[in-house]
């Protein structure tokens, strides 16, 4: 209407669209997971899981029978993580994460004196060497109660 009264007047250019910005360098916009830890978890699950029905034998450190520690050192040997042989040990050969974080290849350790390990699949389940007699399996990582896990290992 200006332009019309004003033969002068330019009615002015649009503002520009904004520019889309992005944070800052190095700023995460989610925690992605590890792809790294990812492989290696998914590798030493897939080791474990080939082993399920074979027997568990005290002591046995494979290809035939595991225990349940010399289970999870295995699996993540495959990985191309070396890890002690004990229970006690692979308690503290990793990352402590709480049992809400859980990802493929953890190992759940069991009782106050954590005399028990299995490896973490999905879904809140494990593969581990439950007893001597007892054939590898899958099953839930609360199958001796909530109570009964003493920590989440995160080994690589």
């Amino acid at each position: 209407m200006q332009a019309a009264a004003n033969p002068g007047y330019a009615a002015p250019a649009p503002a520009p669209a904004p520019a889309y910005t992005t944070p800052p360098y190095g700023t995460p916009l989610y925690a992605a997971p590890d792809p790294g830890y990812g492989g290696q978890g998914a590798r030493a699950v897939d080791f474990a899981r080939a082993q399920i029905g074979k027997p568990c034998v005290w002591g046995s450190m494979g290809p035939g029978s595991y225990d349940c520690s010399s289970l999870t050192q295995a699996a993540w040997k495959v990985a191309g993580v070396a890890l002690p042989r004990s229970v006690q040990d692979q308690a503290t050969a990793g990352t402590p994460v709480p049992v809400s974080d859980i990802r493929p290849g953890d190992l759940v350790l069991f009782s106050g004196q954590v005399a028990h390990v299995g490896i973490a699949t999905d879904n809140g389940m494990m593969i581990h060497a439950p007893s001597p007699g007892v054939a590898i399996r899958e099953e839930s990582i609360y199958w001796a109660g909530e109570a009964a896990i003493h920590s989440v290992i995160r080994p690589a």
